[in-house]
């Protein structure tokens, strides 16, 4: 295989961006969104439909009480935060199937979705009531 076409096929299979993201919540698929910064932030504001998991306490054990069935979507701030990339990699040592939201919760406000929280955002629903 062409080693662009491998670089781009890696991308694609590691990284989702957040209208896949989104539109993958919509269809019900099998993926659960995890804000993996602290506690704090995720109380701040977090996607609608995430679970917090800070990746200083992924490890063995906690990663435990995860569905393996499903795909994990990390995410943080944005490409000036390397927290997304932290938990996805210690997941992915731990055999949990993840991919890396692409510019994070920033990202994901710019595209127009709608954020909870103390300092939530209004915008395009999950539809996830």
């Amino acid at each position: 295989m062409n080693a662009h076409v491998k670089h781009y096929e890696d991308k694609l299979a590691y990284e989702i961006d957040s209208w896949d993201a989104h539109q993958a919540i919509l269809n019900n698929e099998k993926i659960i969104i995890l804000d993996v910064r602290s506690p704090e932030a995720y109380a701040n504001e977090h996607i609608p439909v995430s679970q917090n998991f800070h990746h200083k306490t992924i490890t063995e054990e906690t990663v435990k009480k995860l569905d393996l069935s499903y795909t994990y979507v990390t995410y943080c701030d944005g490409i000036g935060c390397n927290g997304s990339t932290k938990g996805a990699y210690k997941l992915a040592k731990l055999g949990v199937t993840v991919k890396e939201l692409i510019g994070g919760l920033d990202w994901w406000k710019r595209d127009g979705y709608a954020t909870e929280g103390t300092f939530a955002k209004s915008g395009i629903s999950c539809n996830c009531d």
